[in-house]
């Protein structure tokens, strides 16, 4: 058992880690300012509320709880809102990791598991990405992920640390047992905004882009069941309790989906027509992007058990009828 400091844990992704982490025996302590997250999804350990960018707020949380090792989830994500103000991304994502990982120094605590992003890579040059790809990020939120990217790896050649940086692809789907789900506010997630269709919560879904060099002209991302991303999670702990180094990973299926596929699943397990409407394309929205998992796989062992579109979309459903229901 260990204390397992989980930053942004009230978030989407870090709400199914949390559970995930009390199922594995470990007790997740959240740290959250509330800006994006939600109390009610903390309930496997203690919640701390506060920003990591508050150094005596901090050091006050690592002195009461004595962590054993930090995942971070904590950071703006919104890539349009990182193109209108991208000075908020770099003082929450970049100096809000620079903080945490001067807190990290002074507590003695010194491994980390990081949430990054597949954004790092901008537009590739082929698909499947691999994590030798080149990184050219195309928006700030991508920029100041792999600027956290490089403290991190800067830090374990100071002074030891020990860290796995995951580079998200597209998370989807909810807790099978409909404790938690996806809800942001405002939500810019494809799988919930055709959702939010079904439920009569919005009119259409927009498809932005229908002349991409893709097979139906609609952009293509790789989806990953938010349950998957989780145990990612609690095997990247395992890597750095039995082997202390380094990792940089693509945590993906190596499967991508279309726009236009997404909609007809969704209209598949939810019986609504949904009805779409052709849009222009968004600035720096890639064709393609979809991982090549086999470094995650190799190095942690993890597999990719509930991500097929089916469970990705049905899980989401569930979730998100619960919520009407409530």
């Amino acid at each position: 058992m260990a204390n397992i400091l989980v930053t942004g844990g009230a978030g989407y992704i870090g709400s199914h880690t949390c559970k995930a982490l009390h199922a594995a025996g470990h007790i997740p302590i959240v740290v959250d300012n509330l800006g994006n997250g939600h109390r009610d999804a903390v309930r496997w350990g203690p919640f701390e509320e506060g920003d990591i960018r508050d150094i005596s707020r901090m050091d006050e949380i690592f002195a009461t709880h004595k962590p054993d090792a930090v995942i971070h989830f904590a950071g703006l994500i919104e890539v349009s809102r990182s193109m209108s103000n991208p000075q908020s991304f770099w003082d929450n994502n970049v100096e809000g990791t620079r903080i945490l990982l001067s807190t990290m120094e002074n507590a003695g605590v010194d491994k980390i598991v990081f949430s990054s992003t597949a954004a790092v890579y901008g537009t590739p040059d082929t698909v499947p990405i691999s994590e030798s790809a080149a990184t050219t990020p195309v928006n700030p939120y991508g920029e100041t992920k792999l600027a956290i990217e490089g403290m991190l790896a800067e830090s374990a050649a100071q002074r030891g640390l020990a860290y796995v940086a995951l580079r998200y692809f597209n998370a989807a789907g909810a807790d099978p047992a409909r404790e938690l789900g996806e809800r942001h506010n405002p939500e810019t997630h494809l799988i919930p905004l055709v959702l939010q269709v079904a439920l009569g919560q919005r009119d259409e879904i927009l498809v932005f882009g229908n002349d991409y060099d893709t097979p139906d002209g609609t952009a293509v991302r790789d989806y990953v069941h938010v349950c998957d991303l989780a145990d990612a999670h609690i095997a990247a702990l395992r890597q750095l309790e039995t082997n202390p180094g380094s990792l940089v990973a693509n945590l993906g299926t190596g499967t991508g989906y279309s726009v236009r596929e997404i909609i007809s699943a969704c209209r598949k397990v939810t019986g609504h027509p949904i009805p779409h409407r052709d849009a222009p394309r968004r600035a720096g929205d890639p064709a393609q992007l979809v991982a090549a998992p086999d470094l995650v796989q190799e190095r942690l062992g993890w597999e990719a058990r509930n991500s097929d579109l089916e469970t990705v979309i049905q899980t989401a459903w569930d979730w998100h009828q619960s919520q009407t229901e409530a």
